[in-house]
């Protein structure tokens, strides 16, 4: 069962700042803390995959889903990041919340499978890019990086409309695909090409066992 109750988690994850100048070109989009909280707590009271266990944040932005894995009861949570002001905006996180048991490497994920990270972690949980403006099909390449470093299980959010495409891509890997949860991911406007104050996006929340691979 998770430590902490969901609403108690949320609330922590309140506190964690986000982007201070988002980069449109990585689709540096916070992730909000209710969904956050939902995602994690469920990662833990219904499969046990974050307390205890080493885990792994793909594209860790400022560190909302690495910071809520260890107020969950994670082991140790390591985020790769790609932009050093999202770094630096982590850091500060975690030195703010007084946290152990959490780092930040800035590296560039599709690189890690070559590294000594391959299959290091237990768990890998992520926010990827979705694969839109010049990013096309990132979604996906982050989603097979993270069977690659994870021994039990990836969990990752992506939007519904390409549910037929991964669960095919999925078989691929070596993985068993089951989509968790439909949200309604709410985007703010952050960008100068954003016309409205908010937008909803049908996003499934995945979890993949790849515990056979």
């Amino acid at each position: 069962m998770a430590r902490l109750k969901l609403k108690k988690i949320e609330e922590y994850l309140q506190c964690v700042d986000g982007f201070v100048k988002p980069k449109i070109l990585l689709e540096q989009y916070p992730t909000p803390p209710h969904i956050a909280a939902c995602m994690l707590h469920h990662m833990q009271s219904q499969y046990e995959d974050l307390e205890g266990r080493f885990v792994c944040d793909l594209g860790c932005g400022c560190g909302m889903l690495s910071i809520g894995a260890v107020l969950v009861g994670a082991h140790f949570t390591v985020g790769f990041e790609v932009d050093g002001d999202a770094v630096d905006v982590y850091r500060t996180n975690v030195q703010e919340m007084e946290l152990a048991n959490v780092e930040c490497v800035r590296a560039d994920v599709l690189q890690l499978p070559q590294t000594k990270w391959a299959k290091a972690f237990d768990t890998v949980v992520m926010n990827p890019p979705f694969g839109t403006k010049h990013n096309a099909g990132m979604d996906m390449r982050f989603l097979e990086v993270g069977v690659k470093l994870a021994t039990t299980a990836v969990y990752s959010l992506h939007k519904t409309s390409t549910r037929t495409y991964i669960q095919r891509k999925c078989q691929e890997w070596g993985a068993r695909g089951k989509v968790l949860a439909e949200l309604r991911y709410n985007i703010d406007a952050c960008y100068k090409f954003h016309k409205r104050q908010s937008k909803d996006i049908e996003v499934d929340f995945w979890r993949f066992d790849v515990s056979d691979n």
